[in-house]
């Protein structure tokens, strides 16, 4: 009877001290969690004695605060690349609107000759054309964005996409660059969207101009594994080394001062595009010679 009674005290004494420690774990782990919240601290917390329940509970708390303070520094990424994005759009649109504006001012002076208004009328056309590609632009990196730029799969013949835009920029292309040609006479249909592929040659043409110069050479051919690719190398390009890896992100430009009105949104929506019809897309660049290689599935 006596060794049941000591039993019984002894499992008593176990249990206090259990609930003893339980309670004890409580407490700091509530004061701890108090003090990161009034900090707001991902620190982790900590058992002021080992307990296998508490150590799974501060566990999950451990990795809750971790988790909430990941998406705190993501907010906080997002909201000054935001903030740097509506600068950048805001600067963007000023620079041709305050052109249009000076040289309408202009305009409104009645001992402006007629050759002068011509010459006035001349650079307000060409602003406003500049004004209304980067709203275009503003608009369908949106529309890429929030899955609202409807795209169409189907087979595509890039001879076809790739020459009929050349026709459209022979002029232009002529009058920058000796241009180079490599287009095989057999070349796989691609899967695609023949729409947006348009516009991925089409911006891709419209960066060379922009950047480029002395020769651009553009070709196709199978790539390894089966894929087709196409490659874009023009000569002349002010890019540092350094900044290859940054020439596809949004508002990414060359032009520091940003006075060129380009707002680096034309890669942009080329990498966007691309990757949307399972594409891929890469540069390179070799002394100052600047490559942008697409591959399209087969």
């Amino acid at each position: 009877m006596g060794y049941l009674a000591a039993t019984l005290a002894l499992v008593c004494l176990l249990l206090a001290l259990r609930l003893y420690s339980l309670d004890r774990n409580l407490k700091k782990g509530a004061a701890e969690l108090r003090e990161r919240r009034r900090e707001k601290s991902a620190a982790p917390l900590h058992l002021s004695a080992p307990h296998r329940e508490s150590e799974e509970l501060l566990s999950e708390l451990n990795s809750l605060l971790r988790d909430q303070e990941e998406e705190r520094t993501d907010f906080r990424r997002r909201e000054q690349a935001l903030r740097r994005q509506i600068a950048n759009v805001s600067h963007d649109l000023r620079t041709p609107l305050t052109s249009i504006l000076g040289y309408l001012q202009l305009l409104e002076d009645p001992a402006v000759t007629e050759e002068q208004r011509r010459e006035y009328l001349a650079v307000i056309s060409g602003r406003a054309r500049v004004l209304q590609g980067l709203i275009t632009s503003f608009y369908d990196l949106s529309r890429l964005e929030a899955r609202e730029y409807p795209l169409t799969r189907e087979r595509v013949d890039l001879r076809e996409v790739i020459g009929t835009l050349l026709a459209a920029f022979y002029d232009e292309l002529e009058s920058r660059f000796t241009v180079a040609v490599e287009l095989p006479d057999i070349l796989p249909m691609v899967w695609g969207d023949r729409a947006a592929m348009t516009r991925v040659y089409t911006n891709l043409i419209r960066n060379a101009l922009e950047h480029g110069g002395g020769s651009l050479t553009i070709s196709a051919g199978r790539a390894e594994g089966g894929e087709v690719f196409t490659r874009f190398t023009n000569a002349g390009a002010d890019l540092p080394q350094e900044d290859l890896s940054r020439v596809f992100d949004r508002f990414y430009t060359t032009d520091k001062t940003r006075s060129g009105g380009n707002t680096g949104l034309g890669l942009a929506i080329v990498k966007t595009l691309t990757e949307k019809m399972l594409g891929t897309v890469a540069a390179e660049l070799t002394g100052d010679n600047f490559s942008i290689i697409i591959n399209w599935k087969v």
